[in-house]
């Protein structure tokens, strides 16, 4: 049972009014270059997953692989 009443707002579920779950391809910034903390955690996830991948991604095409890789690897595994 939960202790959150549902008129509070929750981070955490999957939630399609969230700006955050929006695709990738449809972020208003996603063809911008890749943040330095994509570019760490990508770096790592692609280290361990054996792949090369290009430095100069943008965010969407940083977040897809970030996805992928997660799901490769098993950290993204809730």
């Amino acid at each position: 049972m939960s202790d959150i009443n549902e008129s509070e707002e929750t981070i955490g579920a999957e939630d399609p009014q969230n700006p955050a779950a929006k695709d990738p391809s449809d972020w208003v910034t996603g063809d911008e270059p890749m943040t330095a903390p994509q570019q760490s955690y990508l770096d790592t996830l692609a280290r361990e997953a054996g792949e090369e991948l290009p430095a100069d991604l943008t965010k969407a095409q940083a977040s897809e692989h970030i996805e992928r890789l997660q799901q490769k690897s098993g950290r993204g595994a809730s």
